[in-house]
């Protein structure tokens, strides 16, 4: 695919240093909010686009066409930028000199969204030296390449003059990292343009739906998109001032600190904003249709719209990383490493406000609603509170040894457990919705025990191990582990052997119900690593919700495909399936998550 090279501001009729100008949401026909034509094929792209990965050199060359024209392409002139001997640039600082007003994405056509936009900085180990290399794919399937973003490095003024071969590695490889928090934002501020241009102001959608239920749907997006604009447009215009930039840090901080504001407010309403859509979704045969017939237009490349939703929350919490790169990049003897530190904190509270939004709006909500389906048959207990929040909740089979006169018998039944922070309380299920309060203990009167010979073989005989008291049968909860209520609700001690359905069920209960505080004390150091290869959602309140390309401390690994860890970038603890992650062999790329983790969360590390 045709790839138009970038030009020089002159030659597009632009002045030296201007401010590149985004036009507002409404924009004008033909054109998105970035100045980028619309309604073509090439412009938006057809379907989701390659991984970042798996690149070829095809269409890498920002300088020459790939390829003949598609037969709809508009022709359209090749925009040349000026071109110098090398020899005639006596010193870098008339490089710099010379390069001031260079637009940025210039002539970019086939932006990437921010949906497959992949950041170098989420791989700690990335080689910045390494170019695309041509993959061997088949050749019976037709490909169309084109180059999936700009870097630095690829810039035509960069490639033409040489400058790459003019500066350091290492400042060209800090240059690397300014530009990438620049293009990701011009990617992501692309998508949201498209999120509130096809989605959020389609009447057609408005129509199927209430302003309520709208509302919770798209929240203050239009806040969120406006940060973005002018976060956007200061980073660019600093960029075309000089293409050498010498620190964004400021810019960094200072938007986190105020501009960003609008996050919190987005990353609070998720849970809303999440039921809403699955309700609208599952109710709405009208909303459906629509939606579905939006999300197959060109400019939305066929991505679902929740994928356009989530994007603030994602955006956010790539900012650490994007900053870390930079400081990793940056001389630590230096003021600009200690100004790139300060914008790295503003970045991490943002995060760490964005968070702790979400949390409290889920577990408030949850509370509510987990308090208004309990029948307490027993004396009440005041379950809702600020300061409370579920942990796990869940079924298990309650094993109960009746003593007669002549033999030993033994009985089970259905438990249900709602475990919170600071106490659990045990309930029989009568539905979906309603539950019936058996019995109550604080947390901290809990002892969990695993049991010896958990998973009895067929031939195991009873009487000789906990399992015994299932008989020779096995029992589709067989998973056992005991759990002592050092004092319940009465006052009384009560014990019981409990069962789950899975040895990953279990190993869950016996961590949630155990308070295992192990994370505050094991060296890090020792744990394996992986990288999430899929994003996967939490669907229980003990599960870790997972990007692509989060780094992941493994706690605990079970049998059955699930694995306990901790995600390096915010420090937040879960379970979640194996089969989303991949191991991280490689020591020395442990070894730099480890210092990421340490600069991210001020954690002490033996690196």
């Amino acid at each position: 695919m045709q790839s138009i090279p970038l030009g020089i501001n002159q030659q597009l009729g632009t002045s030296p240093g201007a401010t590149p100008t985004l036009p507002s949401l409404g924009g004008t026909e033909g054109t998105d909010v970035l100045g980028m034509p619309l309604g073509r094929p090439e412009a938006a792209g057809i379907g989701p686009q390659p991984a970042a990965r798996v690149t070829c050199t095809a269409g890498h060359g920002q300088d020459h066409p790939a390829g003949p024209c598609k037969k709809n392409r508009m022709s359209q002139p090749i925009l040349k930028a000026v071109v110098e001997d090398k020899e005639k640039f006596s010193s870098l600082g008339r490089i710099k000199k010379m390069l001031k007003g260079q637009g940025t994405f210039d002539g970019e056509e086939n932006a990437v969204l921010y949906q497959n936009y992949k950041e170098k900085a989420l791989d700690i180990d990335s080689d910045e030296e390494s170019e695309p290399q041509e993959q061997k794919l088949d050749d019976k399937v037709v490909f169309h390449y084109k180059p999936l973003r700009s870097t630095w490095s690829q810039l035509s003024v960069v490639k033409k003059n040489g400058l790459s071969e003019a500066i350091s590695q290492e400042e060209r490889k800090r240059q690397e990292a300014i530009f990438e928090v620049i293009s990701s934002e011009h990617s992501y501020l692309l998508s949201l343009e498209i999120l509130i241009r096809m989605f959020k102001n389609s009447r057609e959608l408005s129509l199927t739906m209430t302003k309520t239920e709208s509302h919770h749907l798209f929240s203050n997006i239009t806040d969120v998109y406006e940060a973005s604009k002018k976060f956007f447009e200061e980073l660019e215009a600093r960029h075309q001032n000089n293409i050498f930039i010498e620190d964004i840090s400021d810019i960094v901080a200072r938007h986190a600190g105020s501009t960003f504001d609008p996050y919190v407010k987005y990353c609070t309403n998720e849970v809303y904003q999440q039921r809403t859509l699955q309700r609208l979704l599952a109710t709405n045969p009208a909303f459906k249709e629509v939606l579905s017939r939006i999300e197959s237009h060109e400019d939305c490349r066929n991505l679902p719209m929740i994928s356009f939703l989530i994007l603030p929350m994602q955006r956010v919490t790539r900012l650490p990383l994007l900053m870390d790169t930079i400081c990793q990049k940056t001389p630590k003897d230096s003021a600009k490493y200690e100004n790139c530190k300060q914008a790295l904190k503003e970045v991490s509270k943002l995060v760490r406000l964005c968070n702790e939004g979400a949390r409290k709006m889920e577990r408030t909500e949850m509370m509510y609603t987990i308090n208004s389906q309990l029948e307490f048959k027993i004396k009440p207990f005041p379950l809702v509170s600020s300061s409370r929040w579920l942990v796990k909740r869940g079924e298990l089979t309650a094993y109960v040894e009746d003593t007669g006169l002549f033999s030993k018998r033994t009985s089970k039944q259905q438990v249900y457990f709602f475990l919170f922070n600071d106490v659990l309380i045990i309930t029989k299920k009568k539905s979906e919705e309603s539950y019936n309060v058996t019995e109550y203990s604080l947390r901290e009167q809990l002892l969990v025990l695993p049991c010896d010979g958990e998973e009895p073989g067929p031939g195991s005989s009873p009487g000789k191990s906990p399992a015994g008291m299932l008989h020779s049968g096995r029992s589709s909860a067989s998973h056992l582990f005991r759990l002592v209520l050092l004092s319940n609700h009465a006052g009384d001690r009560v014990e019981m052997l409990l069962g789950a359905e899975t040895q990953s069920d279990r190993a869950r209960w016996i961590r949630a119900l155990g308070q295992d505080s192990d994370g505050q004390h094991t060296d890090r150091t020792t744990l394996a690593q992986v990288e999430t290869i899929r994003t996967y959602t939490a669907k229980q309140a003990d599960e870790l919700s997972l990007q692509v390309a989060d780094v992941v401390l493994v706690y605990q690994k079970v049998n059955d495909g699930w694995y306990e860890g901790e995600r390096l970038r915010d420090g937040q603890r879960g379970w979640f399936p194996s089969e989303c992650a991949r191991e991280i062999t490689c020591r020395a790329t442990l070894d730099k998550n480890m210092e990421r983790m340490g600069r991210l969360l001020g954690l002490e590390t033996n690196v």
